[in-house]
Parts: C-alpha cells; structure tokens; sequence
C-alpha cells in the first residue's frame, strides 16, 4: 500500500487531499474487511499504513524503495507455511469477499472491470510467478499462468473488478470528507 497521505494521485484535481487520504484509508478498511478470517499482510514502505495495519490485526511486510512488483514478490517470499496468497489492492471500494479466489486449484486472477488490471490474484505460494502488474497486467498475468502450465481461472465479481483509479471510477463510491 501506498502512503495514506500520497495516494489516488491522479484524483488531485477532483479530490482535495484530505478527502483522498480518507478515501485511500477508507477503501483499504473494506479490502482488509473482505479478507474475513484469512491472515493478512501488508505490504508498505510507510510508517502510518503501517501502524494501521497493525492496528487491525494484520501483519506487515516492509518493503522500502521497490515498486508495486518487487514489493508484492518481497511480502510473498517472506510468507512461511502458507499453500496459496491471495494479493489484492487496496483501493477496491465494493469489496465483500476475497475467499472466492481461494479453494480454486491453480492462478485466479481477477481483472478490474475494464480488463487491463490486475485487482485480486491468487497464486500458489511454491509456485514462483513472477508479478507483472501495471498497465496491461490482466493479460500479462494469464500469459503467465499459461507458461508456467498452472490451470487457470478468471473470476469477476462485481465487487473486486471495481477500482478508483479516475474520476469516473467513484460513481456509486461514498467519498469521505476527509
């Protein structure tokens, strides 16, 4: 997770940053909400996200000075006695249930309702995929699967294919007032 205080950058213009700390904070309660009973941890590189994360039962994994790849594969490589992770953003505001991409042999991938991102994977830990995400990453993630032999499923709930990346994408999203 991006620090509370920098992210939804590209929302500047329609968002003062208040409302986009509170928004950010508010999203990442729901993901973390959806995860239920599954162990969660949190990548970030952020002493405040840190601090919350702690503060709602889940662990942290810091990892400073990487990009949102490198950052996914260091919080993964640190999970010990686990048989699948399940990684999801924190900026799915409908969220309800992240346990539909568990329980499904193989990669799960879950794409955001336009069929670029990547918003829910789930992988098997001793698996090694390499993290592709950014623009394009739905494609890229199923290209891997396929490479790697993995049986494949692609899922999408209402819930997780919805993102805030845009203005567009807080139709029907409560927007605190920060």
């Amino acid at each position: 997770m991006k620090s509370f205080a920098l992210a939804k950058g590209r929302l500047a213009a329609h968002l003062a940053e208040p409302q986009r700390r509170a928004l950010a904070r508010q999203m990442a309660e729901t993901v973390l909400g959806a995860a239920g009973a599954m162990p969660v941890v949190v990548a970030c590189d952020d002493e405040d996200v840190a601090a919350w994360a702690r503060s709602r039962g889940a662990s942290v994994a810091w990892v400073p000075g990487t990009d949102l790849n490198g950052a996914v594969a260091a919080a993964v490589a640190s999970l010990v006695g686990v048989d699948r992770v399940v990684v999801a953003h924190a900026d799915l505001p409908k969220a309800r249930d992240l346990t539909v991409a568990v329980g499904v042999e193989g990669v799960v991938v879950v794409p955001d309702r336009r069929e670029d991102g990547t918003n829910v994977l789930s992988v098997p830990a001793g698996s090694a995929f390499p993290f592709a995400y950014g623009p394009g990453s739905f494609r890229r993630h199923v290209a891997v699967a396929e490479s790697l032999g993995l049986p494949l499923t692609v899922l999408r709930p209402d819930d997780l294919t919805w993102d805030v990346d845009e203005p567009a994408d807080l139709e029907g999203v409560h927007v605190p007032c920060g």
